[in-house]
């Protein structure tokens, strides 16, 4: 943890160049779980960062870490918003994910961050887990909207390879959710979170109304960032920087002196793809006036059969996926991107 929270430093002193004159309006502790840090060591991380106009700053934790006092000193740290994976509050159900926390520990790290004074948290949530029924996702939704969170964020459950539960899948141990299933989870989740005040603002992303994730919002507007530590990925406009995710790679690169990523140059047909991706998750949509001219009419032409359907809504100054079509976004966006 020292030479991980040494190297952090030493990477933003040789790379905050990179941002140019964009200001750094947000910070977000994540990709990971920066909650189980030491207190003196994520304060040596924050005393090099800069906040003359930051507006969020967010942080990641997990429920089994949450006390009261390192509650208080995240707040004292500056952290004014919390992001927290509850991912269900089924016992059975975080058991076999592999979760080290249980449903009540989940409801009482809540509890515990609204006593240290954090007023804007926001909770995740996992539909199409093993053993998860419609009943089931009904008590943890309802459960996680009667904690108040301004924030949720929900996500179908993915079986990435090389991974626990895919190799439990594959025995057999358990199955996955179907294609009905996962459906009536979303309906549940959109309408739930509808009827409570919530905002559906991106695929998977839910809030009350002024609270959306302003971080997140950079990714999907095309904003410059900078990503530190292993895995990190970065953005100037123009050139994308990834990081290693092997911990000790990314250690020899920074003690040797050097930055450890390596760079992708941000091509026009690249920037149009991550364009149509990162636009159409969202709720406005793409702006067609972002859309390079030269692209526009292949663009409407590959939309059509999506107009028709029903599955894309045009406006004068929009091309948008409605709120019912956003489960089958992968396969639109496919079909939208341009080689």
């Amino acid at each position: 943890m020292e030479s991980l929270t040494w190297a952090l430093t030493k990477e933003y002193a040789m790379r905050y160049s990179e941002m140019g004159q964009h200001p750094i309006s947000t910070i977000y502790f994540g990709g990971g779980t920066p909650s189980i840090l030491p207190i003196a060591l994520l304060q040596d991380i924050i005393d090099v960062l800069p906040f003359q106009a930051v507006e969020e700053f967010t942080i990641e934790v997990n429920p089994e870490d949450v006390t009261l006092d390192r509650a208080r000193a995240w707040l004292s740290m500056g952290f004014n918003r919390v992001s927290m994976g509850v991912q269900s509050l089924v016992d059975s159900e975080l058991k076999i994910i592999g979760r080290r926390h249980s449903a009540q520990q989940a409801v009482k790290a809540v509890e515990t961050l609204q006593e240290a004074g954090f007023e804007n948290y926001s909770l995740d949530l996992i539909y199409g887990l093993p053993g998860q029924t419609l009943k089931s996702w009904e008590y943890s939704l309802d459960g996680v909207i009667a904690l108040n969170p301004k924030h949720i964020s929900a996500y179908s459950l993915t079986y990435e390879p090389h991974t626990r539960l895919t190799a439990m899948l594959k025995k057999g141990d358990i199955r996955e959710a179907s294609e009905d299933e996962t459906i009536a989870y979303y309906n549940l989740l959109c309408s739930k979170l509808r009827v409570n005040g919530y905002q559906h603002y991106e695929i998977s992303n839910f809030a009350v109304p002024g609270y959306e994730a302003k971080h997140n919002s950079s990714y999907w507007h095309d904003i410059p960032y900078l990503g530190l530590g292993p895995s990190a990925h970065s953005y100037d406009g123009s050139l994308r920087r990834i990081n290693p995710a092997n911990i000790k790679q990314y250690l020899s690169a920074i003690d040797s002196g050097h930055p450890a990523y390596e760079m992708d140059q941000e091509n026009e047909s690249n920037h149009f793809n991550d364009l149509i991706i990162t636009t159409l998750r969202t709720a406005e949509g793409l702006q067609l006036n972002r859309v390079p001219q030269s692209r526009l009419s292949q663009l409407l032409t590959d939309a059509q059969p999506y107009l028709k359907s029903g599955h894309l809504i045009l406006s004068p100054t929009h091309l948008s996926i409605p709120e019912h079509s956003w489960l089958i976004s992968d396969s639109i966006l496919t079909s939208l991107i341009q080689l």
